[in-house]
């Protein structure tokens, strides 16, 4: 019999805002335990909650961002459930009026665009985080009351590759609209994932069991497959699956369970008193339309189209997208962005990671790889000399022709000064001479690599080549 997985992805993520989401306490992460705290936030008796207009206004252009409509009524509720890290005893969230629905995210997949649909986005505010030590556990507050967005898709995702794309995609647009930073290792982004199985073919969903509070993509990955397995072959053995939630084990590679699966009616919802309806006027929402940017997927269509890059290329400058503002800064001083492309890729990567300096702190203006890479196409200076020139520019901050001219790079391009070169190297490499003469083509490189030494990489290699074919076949 054969079956098939049907997954859809509950996606919690910190919102960027200087505050969280009902007081002035700093959202901030690393800061001592239970510092960034106040009487909102711990549910103290009598204090009352002011919604942050950031976190709103960054909800809404997540649901632009996500194609989703944004309603123009959304209201609060209280979910009710007794937890140590959860200082209220319930948690402000939005149940049956959220502040976004019906979307949808675009990303490749099997060699085409994967689409899957999101129900919602709706807000909701973060709880605090339980530590076990070894004869006591803890719990730090400062999480507490952090803005928090929901990302809720339909079950359309149809194995755990495609879940892996489609949580890339997503921290991909979330990070470029700014919204988030995602950065999973201080818990900005987590996930819970919704799995059953059924015969291929039936449209009738099977049982649901919920993997809870993954906190990686290649997890969500790792444990969909397993789950998956897990659930099929209980089938085919008899068994009978349960709506239920479970935890992944990595370091086993396998899922426990951990309780029967809640249903709405368990937590005891109810609105909100404390918390007026959120209305967005029409010139709200036209203001944060504004704020929508390119999506990775479009931006790099237009990088392979307008700058002809390889997809290696676009992928590399989409994925971090500072480098990519840069690419695009500069590339327009430059009459082959291509070049410019490849320098900016494998140079200035390179030299920001390992002088973990950021594009912002650039000593070099931003003409100059352009200039660079100009240089080389005229002859000026061959390709070792520039990646010296980069060097020395990157270091100092000098523009290209400046170092050129201080240090002598001009390439050497008259065939009168290179011929006393040529034949130093004909003289001193009898063997790869002779092997030329008896038809090897490789020994003129070796030849030509002798020559590219003596010079100090100022020797025009084409010229260099045409002058060893015409001593050595005169």
């Amino acid at each position: 019999m054969e079956y098939e997985a049907v997954i859809g992805l509950e996606t919690h993520v910190q919102l960027k805002t200087h505050t969280k989401m009902w007081c002035g306490c700093a959202n901030e992460y690393g800061s001592e335990p239970n510092t960034n705290v106040c009487p909102v936030c711990l549910g103290l008796p009598g204090a009352l909650p002011v919604p942050n207009a950031e976190a709103l206004r960054k909800t809404a252009l997540t649901g632009f961002l996500l194609n989703c409509d944004v309603p123009s009524y959304a209201k609060w509720d209280r979910k009710n459930y007794f937890y140590p890290d959860n200082p209220k005893n319930y948690q402000l969230t939005q149940l049956d009026f959220p502040s976004t629905v019906s979307g949808c995210v675009e990303f490749e997949f099997g060699g085409g665009v994967g689409k899957v649909r999101v129900n919602r986005a709706h807000l909701e505010e973060d709880v605090g985080k339980s530590f076990h030590f070894s004869d006591f556990s803890g719990v730090d507050f400062n999480r507490a009351g952090v803005p928090l967005l929901e990302i809720v898709t339909e079950p359309d995702i149809s194995s755990p590759d495609m879940a892996y794309e489609y949580l890339n995609a997503l921290k991909s647009i979330l990070e470029y609209g700014g919204v988030s930073d995602c950065d999973m290792e201080k818990g900005q982004v987590r996930c819970d994932v919704n799995i059953s199985v059924r015969q291929k073919g039936d449209t009738e969903l099977g049982e649901k069991v919920e993997i809870k509070n993954m906190n990686s993509f290649s997890g969500v990955r790792r444990a969909a497959r397993y789950e998956i397995s897990r659930q099929m072959e209980v089938i085919e053995s008899g068994g009978e699956l349960v709506q239920e939630t479970r935890r992944w084990d990595d370091d086993a590679g396998i899922t426990d369970g951990m309780r029967t699966k809640e249903d709405a009616h368990d937590y005891r919802y109810f609105p909100d008193p404390d918390l007026m309806p959120h209305r967005p006027s029409e010139e709200w929402l036209a203001a944060v339309r504004e704020e929508v940017v390119e999506l990775p997927l479009a931006r790099k269509r237009r990088f392979m189209t307008s700058f002809q890059l390889p997809e290696s290329g676009a992928e590399v400058l989409v994925a971090d997208a500072r480098l990519g503002d840069y690419f695009e800064e500069v590339s327009g001083e430059g009459k082959n962005p291509k070049l410019v492309a490849n320098w900016v890729i494998n140079n200035l990567r390179a030299k920001l990671v390992e002088t973990g300096i950021s594009i912002a702190d650039l000593k070099f203006s931003s003409t100059a790889i352009p200039e660079l890479v100009g240089l080389v196409e005229e002859g000026q200076i061959s390709s070792s000399i520039a990646q010296e020139i980069f060097a020395d520019m990157f270091e100092t901050g000098k523009d290209p022709k400046v170092i050129v001219e201080e240090k002598g790079l001009s390439q050497m391009s008259d065939s009168g000064d290179l011929e006393a070169f040529c034949r130093d190297a004909i003289e001193a490499n009898p063997g790869p001479v002779d092997d030329f003469r008896k038809g090897k083509e490789t020994a003129l490189n070796f030849l030509k690599g002798q020559v590219m030494k003596a010079s100090r990489g100022k020797a025009n290699p084409q010229v260099v080549g045409d002058l060893l074919v015409k001593i050595l076949n005169g």
